[in-house]
């Protein structure tokens, strides 16, 4: 995209990067100057993204940043490529974690929720949303997404309330929606059914109970580990060919302590090689019992009311909590002398809600549902036949084992804050949907259910109710179907595939996203899951704070594989912002050393090999960069561009280029023109991902008005200087030698002393001959050079010698032993390639090419012993 303000006059940069200084302005100016908005009436191909919406009671966690990091990169690069980008923000209503906050607050303050009225209670709860809910949107603004701010919805706003109505009727009148007693998870302190999502499976230790039922011959042992539920048993059931229990199949047991008698059904399910091979049968309280029970048509008893107590029993134990009945019912077993075993404690996994945190109990309801077969089948095929695309695509069998084996789906939540079921009922048993355009009936006897839908239920709308459906509306026709969803695996299931449901039902086919790109969880450092009790969650504000956003960003792309889990720790990020630094003081001297972007770069015949190869690494930067963003390969392009910026940039070619620009003329200008090209190109690639650092760098190197309105670099394709490179790699090569040489001698740093090279013409690096000089701090030699130590350096196509005159400045012992350590690794390599030259297994079945290189490399070692040797023997002696 081509700017059309102004260029901005040049600032200076300050004296060091403090991102605490910059990055509130920065965001303020992005948004007021509306580079985040989109138009629907552009004539730009679309880019669009919505955001998974994050609960209002939320706030961020390093989840959000990872995932907002992501999709920010994504939409930043779409829109500096050219697109009409829209990254659409929100929140999530969150039922159940609202509720469950507003009512604490209400008993802190001594009132009863439910005695102030369904409302009043949503009064409170808005009183609530307006005051403290979506902090997270604030906080999304320090991390630098570039959302747009003017589309921000709610899913209790009046837009999405309608859409939540006018597909629940569609689905009403397509009979997609029913009533129905099914098994639910129950929540007994919310009173409420919950869905799967919010239920956390976790060890504990129980107890497992072993019972006898009945007498005699007819005498049958089950094991248990909720001993209460055998109250609500309506029958036992065994494997149809297991001998042990066929006698009695058909006949009748006495239930314990309820004065009932209860079948014994044969069924399938039953595995005969766990425990007696028997199981106790309880349809109303377990899943599995549940199925049984509609096979056998057996009766389903509810025996616990909302709040999980005993119910309905006419037993002594009616009125007890579920856990005071686990105990009481075990030890009137006992005194009954049935109790045959206990194992104690007994490791099980137990269903939480994530919300309350109390086990969930499985329990038979009435309750609204969704006939998921159709929309599921949908959902799948628009996978399978390429309309939507898996990232990686590893993980499409994942969500085919999903979709194809979804059950009817509860919609129905016993709570008051959430989507009212549209739904009246009428005196007579009339029941009626209402429309949003419709009135609801009125008289006596009518009355709304009083259910709120769950809340994935107005989350899966959020790809289009966002963007005005059931209208047609100009956001629509532009930015439907979003262009990639992006989430993690963890939620694949849950809310992807409602999304895919609901949006090709309601979109007459057309799925919600292009692409579902599914990244892994944050983990530690050592790959170990966060959790408060392990010790080892991170709060990424505080990260920020200490180290500026820009480096938290680097650090979670750079960890950022596709499908994969993503590690970090604070060194990380401590690293990251080292980079952050780094780039800021190579671009603060490339300025001070007169850097520029020029309209157009100099002709490469004019440029040196320095340049040639800077400009050929960029050139092939770009094309990497884009290959790899295209497939979502988060951290190998930050990778990329890590290793780029400081080993190759920083490293190297701005040493090479301040030697070129102190030899002063015409190569100097030009150098400083390739100088200020390469770092624009850098600066917008690194852009996405680290925004903050390359807007300040970006805008003072050009003196343009914002890098988020860039253009996107684009590689010129022009082949690449082999021949260049390769001197630029000897010229690397020969420096780092010399240093190496250096170091090894005791020599500062900085210390230089006379040398003399010979062997640079046969190379072609004559002309590099002033850049080895001033990078390994070498003299030209004097009239009375006198070599007191020499270096020989194996390049490609030869060998360069260098003298030094480093008398009076070199450790003569140091080099000694220097040299005896070269050379006896030099002869342990001519043993080992003679060893297996010499081993006939090893010649006569190595591959050809594999036998000549252990040849190569025993002539090399061979080399290297006479020459170490001659120059131990040149040394002076003590």
């Amino acid at each position: 995209m081509t700017q059309t303000s102004a260029p901005a006059q040049p600032r200076e940069l300050p004296s060091s990067w403090n991102p605490a200084d910059v990055e509130a302005e920065l965001y303020q100016r992005w948004v007021a100057a509306e580079y985040f908005t989109a138009d629907a009436h552009s004539d730009k191909p679309p880019f669009s993204i919505v955001i998974p919406p994050p609960n209002v009671t939320g706030s961020l966690h390093i989840g959000h940043a990872f995932e907002h990091t992501l999709m920010d990169v994504l939409t930043r690069r779409r829109r500096m490529q050219g697109y009409e980008a829209l990254w659409l923000p929100g929140m999530d209503h969150a039922s159940i974690a609202v509720q469950a906050l507003v009512e604490r607050q209400l008993r802190e303050e001594g009132v009863d929720h439910r005695e102030l009225g369904r409302e009043k209670f949503l009064e409170r709860v808005w009183e609530w949303k307006e005051q403290h809910g979506g902090s997270i949107l604030s906080q999304m603004r320090r991390l630098g997404d570039s959302v747009d701010w003017s589309r921000e919805r709610f899913t209790m706003d009046s837009g999405l309330s309608r859409a939540v109505q006018t597909i629940f009727k569609k689905l009403f009148d397509d009979g997609l929606i029913y009533r129905a007693e099914r098994l639910v998870n129950w929540s007994p302190a919310m009173r409420s059914a919950i869905s799967d999502i919010e239920v956390e499976h976790r060890e504990v230790e129980g107890e497992l109970v072993s019972m006898r039922y009945g007498s005699g011959d007819a005498e049958i042992v089950v094991a248990t580990t909720r001993v209460e539920t055998m109250l609500g048993d309506t029958a036992i059931a065994v494997h149809p060919d297991d001998e042990r229990y066929r006698h009695v199949v058909g006949t009748e047991v006495e239930l314990p302590l309820t004065g009932r008698s209860i079948p014994v059904v044969a069924d399938e399910h039953v595995d005969p090689e766990f425990g007696t091979g028997a199981v106790k049968v309880t349809p109303a309280h377990d899943p599995n019992d549940f199925e049984i029970g509609r096979r056998h048509d057996l009766p389903m008893l509810t025996i616990m009311d909302e709040q999980g107590r005993i119910a309905r029993t006419g037993t002594e134990f009616d009125g007890m909590d579920r856990f005071e009945a686990r105990v009481a019912v075990r030890e009137a077993l006992r005194a009954e002398g049935r109790i045959v075993a206990e194992k104690r404690p007994y490791l099980h996994s137990v269903g939480h809600s994530s919300r309350s945190k109390e086990p969930i109990e499985p329990r038979l309801s009435l309750q609204w549902f969704v006939k998921v077969g159709p929309l599921a089948q949908a959902a799948g095929d628009a996978v399978r036949d390429g309309r939507v695309a898996v990232h990686p695509p590893e993980m499409a069998k994942r969500y085919f084992d999903w979709v194809d084996n979804l059950h009817d789906w509860a919609i129905s939540r016993q709570l008051w804050w959430g989507h009212r079921i549209p739904i009246w009922y009428g005196p007579n048993g009339e029941v009626v949907c209402v429309g949003p355009d419709e009135e609801p009936p009125s008289g006596e006897g009518w009355h709304q259910d009083e259910d709120v839908l769950d809340t994935w239920f107005s989350s899966g709308l959020w790809p289009f109710s966002t963007m005005g459906w059931p209208d047609e509306t100009p956001d629509l026709a532009k930015f439907y179907p979003t262009s990639v969803l992006v989430t993690g695996y963890d939620i694949l299931f849950f809310w992807v595939a409602r999304m895919m449901m609901f949006g090709l039902y309601a979109m007459d086919g057309v799925p919600p996203f292009d692409v579902i790109a599914l990244h892994g969880m944050v983990r530690d450092a050592h790959g170990k899951k966060m959790s408060k009790s392990a010790g080892n969650t991170v709060d990424p504000l505080e990260w920020m704070d200490t180290y500026g956003t820009d480096a938290l960003r680097f650090t979670l792309a750079r960890g950022a594989n596709p499908g994969a889990d993503a590690p970090i720790s604070e060194e990380w990020v401590a690293g990251s912002r080292s980079f952050c630094t780094k780039l800021f003081n190579a671009t603060k001297f490339a300025l001070m050393n007169g850097a520029r972007v020029p309209s157009e770069l100099p002709a490469r015949a004019e440029l040196t090999d320095a340049d040639r190869w800077i400009l050929d690494r960029t050139d092939q930067l770009t094309s990497d960069v884009d290959e790899l963003l295209e497939d979502f390969q988060f951290a190998k392009s930050t990778e990329a561009l890590y290793h780029f910026t400081w080993d190759e940039f920083c490293d190297w070619y701005l040493e090479l280029s301040k030697v070129q620009i102190d030899a002063g003329g015409d190569r100097a200008e030009r150098t400083r023109e390739v100088l200020g090209h390469v770092l624009d190109v850098l600066l917008r690639l690194l852009h996405p991902t680290i925004p903050f650092v390359t807007e300040t760098l970006w805008t003072t190197l050009t003196g343009r008005e914002s890098v988020v309105i860039a253009d996107w670099p684009k590689a010129a394709g022009t082949p690449a200087d082999e021949d260049a490179a390769r001197r630029v790699e000897a010229t690397q090569k020969l420096i780092t030698e010399i240093r190496r040489f250096r170091s090894d001698q005791g020599l500062k740093p900085g210390q230089r002393v006379a040398a003399r090279l010979s062997g640079l013409d046969a190379l072609g690096l004559v002309e590099h001959l002033p850049a080895v000089r001033s990078l390994a701090k070498l003299n030209e030699p004097g009239a009375d050079f006198t070599s007191s130590a020499s270096l020989e350096i194996g390049l490609v196509g030869g060998t360069v010698e260098v003298e030094l005159d480093l008398s009076g400045a070199v450790d003569v012992a140091a080099e000694r032993k220097r040299l005896e350590k070269d050379l006896a690794a030099a002869r342990k390599e001519l043993e080992g390639t003679e060893k297996k030259l010499g081993n006939p297994s090893f010649t006569d079945k190595a591959p050809a090419e594999v036998v000549e290189k252990i040849k190569v490399r025993r002539e090399t070692a061979q080399t290297d012993i006479t020459r170490i040797e001659s120059r131990l023997a040149a040394l002076p002696t003590a």
